[in-house]
């Protein structure tokens, strides 16, 4: 039996395959029956599941992280993919292609790495250039950042997500430093540092969870005690050096309100706060567009960014639109940015059918 991946899924249609159980709950209807609330996954996303028929052999033999060979027909509800299953049985990992389910970056991790350590070597600060150097270079550490997901489900929660996450910060870090003339060897020692420690307060591998590290201390705290470890090693490390590079990491969550001990108090630290929430942000839209459910160009409700997102692309128009080919009705289908067409031919001087002033008409003004 072939693959069928959830991104390639359509409504109205049987449906036969093997997925990853990445939730798997017992709920009660209102009429007091059991039945199985289930979220299938594979490499291209999520399928939130039904299976109406309570079982006890299904419950005792399928648990999150399982592997499952699933039959059953896709529909939709409130305009969201919904799979109804009349079958599932577990699969023993050993048959299956993990890579078909586990979602990774679609940069190699090995040549992001390098990309990371060129910007490290040409930081001008001696002291802060060898301390990043010395600590991506650990082998425990360069191993786990290049596999590591950033984090559970928000952003770049993927496989060796965690390094694009950082690589993409530290680029923004480079550029944004020159245009505001501020110190960027801390910023990016703040880029690279800040979420760093995620690879001891997670887990790796297809079911990510905090570790008991995580859970007790967490990656800022242990941030601290990562570069104590290595400013140790080098000569002379400056000490008011080593507490600014602290007080980034400290302050890189921004406000008290998220967990934040410090708020930023220097540029540097400002700068790295405001580049971490942007590219964390920017991830986030990103895997709502390939992961989310919903027909249509918007997204379901996002309860951590409290709204709804446009999925599709903008409208692009690299060239104007002919007039043989403008239809007002339509409003012409506009180009994708793969697929340009042209733009709206204003040449002709005609005037709109709605003024300037009947637009404005009855607008007031007060002082």
């Amino acid at each position: 039996m072939s693959k069928l991946f959830v991104a390639d899924l359509h409504g109205k249609e049987e449906i036969e395959s093997i997925f990853s159980v990445k939730i798997f709950n017992i709920m009660e209807g209102k009429d007091g029956r059991k039945y199985f609330n289930i979220i299938l996954s594979d490499a291209t996303g999520d399928l939130e599941s039904r299976l109406w028929q309570y079982s006890e052999e299904v419950e005792k033999s399928i648990s999150k992280g399982s592997f499952v060979r699933v039959k059953g027909k896709l529909n939709f509800f409130q305009g969201r993919k919904q799979f109804i299953l009349s079958k599932i049985e577990k699969v023993e990992s050993s048959l299956v292609n993990k890579d078909d389910f586990l979602m990774k970056a679609t940069r190699d991790p090995e040549q992001m790495f390098k990309e990371l350590l060129q910007i490290v070597d040409d930081l001008t600060d001696v002291y802060i250039r060898d301390l990043l150097r010395m600590i991506i270079t650990d082998g425990e550490i360069a191993r786990r950042l290049k596999t590591w997901q950033a984090g559970k489900s928000i952003h770049h929660a993927y496989k060796s997500g965690l390094l694009e996450h950082i690589l993409s910060c530290t680029h923004l870090a480079v550029n944004l430093s020159r245009h505001y003339s501020v110190n960027d060897n801390y910023v990016v020692a703040g880029c690279i540092l800040h979420d760093l420690c995620k690879i001891y307060e997670l887990t790796d591998g297809m079911n990510v969870e905090y570790t008991e590290e995580g859970k007790l201390v967490g990656h800022l705290v242990k941030g601290l005690e990562i570069v104590d470890r290595y400013a140790y090693k080098i000569k002379n490390f400056p000490h008011y050096t080593k507490m600014h590079i602290k007080h980034i990491l400290l302050a890189h969550h921004g406000e008290y309100a998220y967990g934040s001990p410090k708020i930023p108090q220097t540029s540097e630290a400002f700068l790295v706060h405001l580049i971490d929430m942007m590219d964390s942000k920017m991830g986030t839209l990103e895997m709502i567009k390939k992961t989310d459910n919903s027909t249509g160009h918007w997204s379901g409700y996002i309860k951590h960014l409290d709204r709804i997102v446009y999925k599709s692309e903008l409208p692009y128009y690299p060239e104007y639109i002919q007039d043989e080919e403008f239809d007002e009705r339509k409003d012409s289908k506009p180009a994708t940015a793969s697929a340009p067409q042209p733009k709206p031919n204003f040449k002709n001087n005609s005037e709109p059918k709605t003024s300037m002033a009947k637009m404005l008409g009855g607008l007031k003004i007060e002082d």
